[in-house]
């Protein structure tokens, strides 16, 4: 996620339940995020009804729907029963009336049921919709709270497939499939009471038959969780293959690498198509079984109904209302194996969703004891502040240091060096491992993320802009941003008359992340973003350092007027910067190693800036003595 959708979506909301000590662990350590596969069903569906509470409205009033549907199909058969028995096969002739009668109530039984049917399942789909909304928005909030070292080594696509296909699986389920199952179970249910009233023998044969269904529900309901498990991974997985491409499609291009591209989605498409395969697989298994037991039952039926009849056990009637019943039974079991199925995908992508909804969110938000920080410039201090990534060595040891209020601070050191962990625990897109980073003698994790996001404000190397128009990115710095202020902001900035040059001004569509204007114009609109945001303390990450000369004075001079009055901490990824700071700080391998004026410390013979600064001296070209595309030695991935 870039820096500026990064505090976007900070500002957006706030971190789930948990305490701020165990949200700072978190944040320190890093975090794996959970899959959520421990969980049992039940567990599963428990957690999920707590995620989405809108699911268990009205549910007696669902359930009474259900049961009157179910009670309104047996009807049909009693009064076939009734007519065939009764009606037609009376000893003193058939009674027309009496099979009037029936054939009336059958009718009323079926128009009853018929709208029974239809409000329970109007019921189903505005509850479930409504429940799996709250769930996916409180999924999508939180993988905005999530560290940023759990965002980068989850892919793309399976965060995406959480959020959507994960969700729109339990959404099918539980509107679908929970409407076959609720109506399944009381079919049978009733049917069963019905068929033993008729002939408990026969009620008998039925449920030997579809024992060995039964009896094996359990192991197919563990392989279908298994396979399922493994089909939703799968899809996230096909969709960071396919998505990745899609995005950088201008470096696929240029390298010509199309086939080994395709090559690459083939074989996610390749494994998903497998693992769907194998899990059907178990689908056609379980539903043959119930085909084999409905076989058994009718012929079971058919046989034994014959031979109580000859011995005056049942009567005609009550063996074609059995034969009913029989349907009715047998209908809901054959289904209930697809069910299962979709039960155990639904739920596969419920536990996913509740393993992002369980990994701890980094920025946890203090709460009612949170502080606000005064306006005006900011006074930054680093207690003894150490950082490591997850697995690796610190990045940053004991780093003590105070910037004063009002102060331009330029950071400067090799790739590697731990100058950008600054910028990310200065603006808390990330926590210290020890110590802590105070704003204002506040410590960042007791500040109101509000209060943070409006005095605090980063502008990375390069600006992160939405498929939107102009004005829309740039109202992320204040939402709700007149205009008029927009305009006044870009001529305090000097670029009015960059604005007034664009095709449609602040209408004009700058693409999907910002493709349709040059790296150049993009960071004029983060520089304006910025500027609307109206911070307190500036953090800049080498605004200036992939851009063409003369947007490179344009954007300077923007800065300077941005910058003024404010407290700034820059990034220099070129020395030129740090030569107009008022102060530069040296980091070297994780530590603070000189700090003070440009000119003192080009002058302190053998330091670490001295050779940095001969390094960079030596890059420039002839006659370019402040080239403004010099770049410091690398030496590691920063």
């Amino acid at each position: 996620m870039s820096t500026d959708a990064a505090d976007t979506a900070a500002d957006a909301g706030t971190a789930p339940e948990g305490t701020v000590a165990a949200g700072r662990k978190a944040s320190a350590s890093g975090t794996t995020m959970t899959t959520g596969e421990e969980l049992g069903a039940m567990e599963t569906i428990r957690r999920g009804l707590h995620h989405s509470p809108e699911l268990t409205d009205g549910f007696r009033g669902t359930l009474a729907l259900a049961v009157l549907a179910s009670v309104g199909q047996v009807v049909v058969p009693i009064a076939v029963q009734q007519t065939l028995d009764r009606g037609l096969s009376r000893a003193g002739g058939p009674d027309l009336s009496f099979t009037v009668l029936m054939g009336l109530v059958a009718a009323l039984a079926v128009v009853l049921t018929s709208v029974a049917s239809f409000l329970m399942t109007s019921r189903l789909f505005r509850v479930s919709e409504r429940g799996l909304a709250t769930l996916r928005i409180k999924a999508f909030r939180h993988v905005h709270d999530l560290p940023l070292l759990t965002q980068n080594s989850e892919r793309r696509g399976s965060l995406v497939s959480r959020v959507t296909s994960d969700v729109d699986q339990v959404s099918q389920f539980l509107v679908f499939g929970g409407l076959l199952f609720v109506i399944s179970v009381g079919q049978v249910l009733i049917a069963t009471i019905v068929m033993l009233f008729y002939s408990w023998q026969l009620a008998i044969v039925v449920w030997l038959c579809f024992a060995p269904l039964f009896l094996s529900l359990r192991f197919f309901q563990r392989k279908l969780s298994d396979a399922y498990g493994v089909v939703r991974r799968q899809v996230g997985s096909m969709l960071s293959a396919i998505s990745e491409p899609v995005v950088g499609a201008s470096v696929v291009r240029s390298y010509a690498v199309e086939d080994r591209t395709q090559q690459r989605i083939d074989e996610a498409v390749d494994i998903y198509q497998r693992a769907s395969t194998r899990a059907q697989g178990f689908t056609a298994v379980s539903f043959s079984l119930g085909g084999l037991s409905a076989g058994l039952a009718n012929a079971g039926v058919l046989i034994v109904g014959i031979w109580l009849g000859f011995a005056d056990q049942i009567s005609a009637g009550e063996v074609l209302a059995f034969a009913f019943l029989v349907t009715l039974f047998v209908g809901p079991v054959q289904l209930g194996t697809q069910i299962l199925t979709d039960a155990q995908s639904a739920i596969a992508g419920w536990r996913r969703v509740i393993g992002i909804l369980d990994t701890p969110a980094d920025l946890v938000d203090p709460g009612p004891d949170g502080h606000d920080l005064p306006r005006g410039p900011i006074d930054v201090r680093f207690e003894h502040v150490e950082f490591a990534y997850p697995g690796g060595p610190p990045v940053l040891r004991d780093v003590d240091l105070t910037i004063e209020s009002g102060r331009r601070v330029a950071i400067v050191g090799e790739t590697g060096s731990g100058k950008s962990t600054f910028a990310k625990l200065l603006t808390r897109l990330m926590d210290p491992t020890h110590g802590a980073v105070l704003l204002d003698d506040i410590d960042v994790r007791d500040i109101t993320p509000t209060s943070l996001r409006s005095s605090v404000v980063l502008v990375p190397q390069e600006g992160f802009l939405f498929d939107d128009t102009l004005a829309a990115n740039v109202r992320y710095g204040r939402l709700g941003a007149p205009v008029e202020e927009i305009l006044a902001s870009a001529d305090e900035l000097g670029l009015g008359d960059w604005l007034a040059g664009l095709p449609d001004g602040l209408d004009t569509r700058v693409g999907q992340r910002g493709e349709s204007l040059s790296a150049g114009e993009r960071q004029l609109v983060a520089l304006l973003r910025a500027h609307l945001a109206d911070p307190d303390l500036l953090v800049l990450d080498e605004a200036t350092s992939a851009v063409d000369p003369q947007l490179e004075m344009r954007i300077g001079r923007a800065l300077e007027r941005l910058m003024s009055g404010r407290t700034s901490v820059t990034i220099a990824h070129r020395l030129s910067t740090a030569e107009s700071a008022d102060e530069v700080v040296v980091v070297d391998q994780g530590r603070v190693v000189q700090r003070g004026p440009h000119a003192v410390l080009v002058a302190e013979v053998g330091s670490v800036y001295a050779g940095l600064h001969r390094s960079w001296v030596a890059q420039q070209g002839p006659g370019d003595s402040a080239g403004p595309r010099a770049e410091t030695p690398t030496r590691a991935a920063d």
